[in-house]
């Protein structure tokens, strides 16, 4: 591994690193700039940045506003307020008339840790999905969500950027051929038994899961499916005629979400089956990070047990 760093930090990092090869970037945020990591632009460019409170759909509807003018906003706050408390906004101010805006959604998942449920957003892929012309992305490390956040400067169009706050291995910089592309899900792993299908920190998981069940024999393939929406329908279709069954894996609930796309996708074109590897229709609770996942079932070991009982559907 080449070190860790969470996809939070990459992230601000990248606004700084991006700032003057594209002026036409601002950053608003929702008084969090010291957690959203968006702290480091507001000191080096203080003229581009706006701290608009603690007044998240003011936050949005201004972005918006700002976008028709020839500005790229990106929107920061957490992920339950992003998704959740600026719903009608993100969908009526941004989506609906196709506005240039990336709505950032900071601590997403349970690996919020000690924040507890209420703050643990479980729900921001599928709220965010549902809305038309949507795109949805979620980084697996540091180096895919710097390249995610240049692609999204160049992206013409709503879209939403999951953060998450636990430090991550890096790990696409030492996947062969690896190459980042908004819409364009990458291989990290081949295989020929079953396919794992993941995103953000789930993807290091499904590698993890990988080897344990390459110690029983088992060939999986991994998936980093850095974009939900649109989902790359040409590699999940390859994966399911090649391997026969699917593992979805996501920090984020069974229903709706990257589980949600690959299988209604999968449930019209090429029925295979599909096992859901996230959390079970329930709210989060607070705890270090590590016991809060293992707690809900989000761990390599899990994973492999999925891809079992995966495999075990399809003979």
């Amino acid at each position: 591994m080449a070190g860790k760093i969470a996809t939070r930090g990459a992230y601000g990092e990248a606004l700084v690193e991006l700032a003057e090869k594209y002026p036409q970037l601002v950053v608003l945020d929702a008084d969090l700039s010291g957690a959203t990591m968006t702290k480091n632009f507001s000191k080096a460019y203080p003229d581009r940045f706006f701290n608009c409170g603690i007044a998240e759909a003011n936050m949005t509807d201004i972005a918006a506003g700002m976008s028709t003018c020839g500005f790229k906003p990106f929107t920061n706050t957490f992920a339950i307020f992003a998704a959740g408390r600026c719903y009608e906004q993100v969908r009526n101010s941004i989506a609906y008339p196709g506005l240039n805006v990336t709505v950032v959604g900071s601590h997403g998942g349970i690996s919020v840790g000690e924040d507890g449920a209420t703050h643990q957003c479980i729900e921001d892929f599928s709220l965010m999905r549902t809305i038309p012309g949507m795109l949805v992305c979620c980084p697996c490390d540091g180096n895919e969500m710097k390249l995610a956040v240049e692609a999204l400067i160049n992206y013409e169009g709503p879209a939403y950027l999951r953060l998450g706050r636990a430090p991550v291995d890096i790990v696409t910089d030492e996947t062969p051929d690896y190459k980042f592309e908004l819409t364009k899900a990458a291989l990290m792993k081949d295989g020929s038994d079953v396919t794992i299908i993941a995103c953000g920190m789930n993807v290091q998981m499904a590698l993890k899961a990988a080897e344990l069940l390459a110690a029983d024999g088992i060939s999986a393939r991994v998936i980093n499916m850095h974009t939900i929406k649109p989902l790359d329908e040409e590699i999940v279709l390859k994966a399911a005629k090649e391997t026969g069954c699917i593992v979805t894996s996501e920090e984020h609930s069974v229903i709706g979400g990257l589980g949600g796309a690959v299988s209604e996708f999968l449930a019209g074109t090429c029925p295979v089956p599909v096992v859901r590897h996230g959390v079970n229709d329930v709210f989060g609770r607070s705890g270090n990070v590590n016991a809060v996942l293992e707690h809900f079932g989000l761990t390599a070991e899990v994973l492999a047990e999925k891809a079992k009982q995966a495999i075990a559907l399809k003979k």
